[in-house]
């Protein structure tokens, strides 16, 4: 009896170990072996149906395969496409210059910058399709200047090679322990809602610094990025998230207003606490305690569709209880005679909050509405819109233009047996590191797991082939270096050394049909492979590296441009595309400034002023949208001028930020306030029902911004100026 109780508690012990392992490493497991059976059963129809190049179909199962099976099909589909592309072109160039060599790698050249000009401006799918497009044409138009008679039949065994690796990647990655992207994204949501909860209470008490609260807003937009790639790759595999797309996408923008919501509210909290603004605070605390304790009670949970719509409810009611709340603040904080700026520092923090308690509603009645194959909210047209800077795009594909025509022009006046494998290579690495984050550092990584994938090549080659007899023997030799590759290739910051491996380990090693053995072609083609991956390696580094600071510094100038654009462009789906685009420039210009802290805090600073300024200019539109037409509303008034030329004064400071625009934006705002006072309902009317009382809140939280001491824009403010700003009439 007393053997039994004591090895239950070791059984359930075990049995949450191996529980934990299951979700951690047994999935990477999983998916190592589910590699090796794709690559297994690739190679096995390659050789039974005869394909001259089996590597070509095994390499494309390695770049394919994903963990998450919505990832192989949106891969699939796209590698197939960029393909049928390239071969398009390559052929037509081919029939356009067959006999005249350098006309032709002058136009593949063109191709090849072109596409992968397209890959960074995309980056999604579509630049991977980019990127496949490109070096395709490289890879099968290179060889046909030697032989043009046979493009045509190259380009059919590759559409084949890789139709048939996709099929059996397909096949495997769906039917065996499937993970399906659609499951990872409903896991996603539904954590992030009490992780965001629990973030929300926390920075509305002020209990994190600020450094804290600023690492959240990066995580949150990067967290945005990548539900956007899930829901885009969800379509392909999943009939019921493809019937949810508008609502997941609507979601992802409604919780993108969220946070840049919850920022600016912190912003202003901060600022508050740092001038012992006590009187205002204290009235905030009336206003949002009702608001924390629902956080609180959520803090941490999972959220379902059925938790979402209790939810709903009672946030709908929050939303009522919240308002007289605000307004009992009010009168309390009135009674206690505060200064003008204190009273418009409340009015702006109560409308924030009341509109941060409006979207938490709107954003968990759209994860409700999940639940139903068909919904209302479904109707959503705004989409996430990726940003990309046209000069960074135009710079990688002429920097892999260049190098693509050097190294041909450079096969062609040496005359080398193997400058062919040289410049095709070197075109396709080009172009596969170029649509990364950090070419010059995929190329390296890349140049090294190819030289490890070569000299472990030479030797299964020669010493381990030549021994074996039949399919089994040499998957029983192949299974080891594949496995490990896919491990390498898996570990965060390790891609590329895994990746280069697998691909050239392939390339040089796997038996052709008919198979020959010949070291000195080996080593020749392995040289060349080296060589070319060298070279795009140093010319990646050398010429206009995206890590340089032109490129970082061109994406802050995109990013500041957000505020112009918001005071321009038409107001339908004008929030999202703003959301969306100053997400993804952060995303991409932190990224890019990885491991220079300085940089990252500034690039931080302007996200956060341009969110700020941005989403206080949008809910200034849509207030004025809103207005009854009545006389003291018409857009000839005075204070709609005042708001028109304010929109001026900002686009020209984040255009081109100095001192002399900084002081004329805060001169056309505290006008704009002035102007708005003259006209404003008298106190005895709701806020709420005020739209010129609310107007003004906006203004005032755009002046507080433009002078917060810790924004970027603090560099530019007068010496002389006082910290808390110019005085405005009251």
């Amino acid at each position: 009896m007393k053997a039994e109780t004591t090895s239950t508690p070791s059984t359930s012990a075990f049995r949450q170990a191996l529980n934990a392992w299951a979700r951690s490493d047994g999935v990477m497991w999983i998916y190592l072996f589910k590699v090796l059976i794709a690559a297994g059963l690739t190679l096995w129809l390659a050789m039974r149906l005869q394909l001259p190049h089996p590597s070509s179909a095994v390499i494309t199962v390695f770049i394919v395969m994903q963990p998450q099976s919505g990832q192989v099909f949106a891969k699939s589909v796209y590698r197939l496409l960029g393909t049928v592309a390239g071969l398009i072109a390559m052929l037509a160039l081919v029939a356009l210059f067959a006999q005249e060599r350098v006309p032709f790698l002058v136009c593949m050249s063109v191709w090849i910058g072109l596409c992968t000009a397209g890959a960074m401006r995309y980056r999604d799918m579509r630049s991977y399709g980019c990127v496949l497009a490109g070096y395709t044409a490289a890879l099968i138009g290179i060889p046909a200047v030697i032989s043009p008679e046979g493009a045509f039949m190259s380009a059919v065994m590759r559409v084949l090679a890789i139709s048939l690796a996709i099929i059996c990647s397909g096949i495997v990655s769906a039917a065996l322990f499937p993970q399906t992207t659609g499951a990872a994204m409903r896991n996603a949501l539904y954590n992030r809602f009490g992780t965001f909860a629990g973030y929300v209470a926390d920075v509305l008490r002020g209990k994190l610094e600020r450094h804290v609260v600023e690492s959240g807003g990066v995580r949150y937009a990067a967290e945005a990025v990548g539900l956007e790639n899930m829901r885009s790759a969800t379509a392909f595999e999943d009939p019921h998230m493809r019937m949810r797309s508008g609502r997941l996408s609507r979601l992802n923008s409604e919780f993108m207003t969220m946070t840049t919501r919850l920022h600016a509210l912190s912003r202003l909290l901060l600022r508050l606490r740092q001038r012992q603004a006590d009187v205002v605070l204290s009235a905030f605390d009336m206003a949002q305690a009702a608001f924390l304790e629902l956080l609180d009670s959520v803090r941490g949970q999972p959220l379902t569709p059925p938790d979402a719509a209790a939810v709903a409810e009672r946030l709908s009611a929050l939303s009522d209880h919240t308002r007289v709340r605000i307004r009992e603040a009010r009168a309390s904080l009135l009674a206690n005679a505060p200064s003008e700026e204190d009273r418009l520092d409340f009015e702006t923090a109560a409308e924030l909050l009341f509109r941060l308690v409006d979207d938490l509603h709107n954003y968990v009645q759209t994860h409700a509405s999940l639940a139903a194959p068909h919904h209302v909210r479904e109707q959503w047209k705004a989409r996430f819109v990726a940003k990309a800077n046209a000069m960074a795009a135009t710079v990688a594909g002429v920097r892999t233009a260049l190098m693509v025509l050097l190294l041909s022009l450079f096969w062609i006046m040496t005359a080398w047996p193997y400058g062919g494998m040289f410049a095709s290579n070197a075109a396709a690495v080009a172009a596969l590191a170029s649509s990364s984050p950090m070419p010059h550092k995929t190329a390296q990584q890349m140049a090294i797991g190819a030289f490890f994938g070569v000299t472990v090549g030479f030797f299964m080659n020669f010493f381990v082939f030549t021994q074996l007899d039949g399919y089994w023997m040499l998957m029983f030799a192949l299974a080891p270096v594949f496995m490990l590759g896919s491990f390498v290739a898996l570990r965060p910051g390790y891609m590329g050394y895994g990746l280069g491996s697998m691909v050239f380990f392939c390339f040089t090693s796997i038996p052709d049909n008919p198979p020959v053995y010949d070291p000195s072609n080996f080593i020749n083609n392995g040289i060349a492979v080296l060589l070319s991956m060298a070279t795009t390696a140093a010319i990646s580094s050398i010429l206009l590296p995206p890590n340089s600071a032109w490129l970082w510094r061109r994406l802050e100038r995109d990013l500041r441009r957000q505020v112009v654009r918001v005071t321009s462009d038409p107001l339908p789906g004008l929030s999202s595309r703003f959301e969306s685009a100053t997400r993804d420039l952060l995303n991409q210009a932190y990224g890019l400034a990885n491991g220079r802290p300085q940089v990252q805090k500034a690039l931080l600073g302007w996200t956060f002023t341009v969110q700020e300024v941005g989403q206080a200019i949008i809910e200034l539109r849509q207030e004025q949208e809103r207005l009854p037409a009545e006389p003291r509303f018409a857009e000839a008034s005075p204070w709609r001028q005042s708001i028109r030329a304010m929109g001026r004064a900002l686009a020209r400071l984040f255009l081109k930020p100095s001192q002399t625009n900084l002081q004329r934006a805060l001169t056309a705002v505290d006008q704009a306030i002035a102007c708005v006072e003259a006209q404003r309902e008298p106190y005895s009317q709701h806020f709420d029902e005020s739209p010129l009382r609310r107007i003004q809140s906006f203004l005032h939280f755009i002046r507080t911004s433009l002078l917060d001491p810790h924004a970027p824009l603090a560099q530019y403010a007068a010496p002389s100026e006082p910290a808390t700003g110019i005085a405005h009439a009251s």
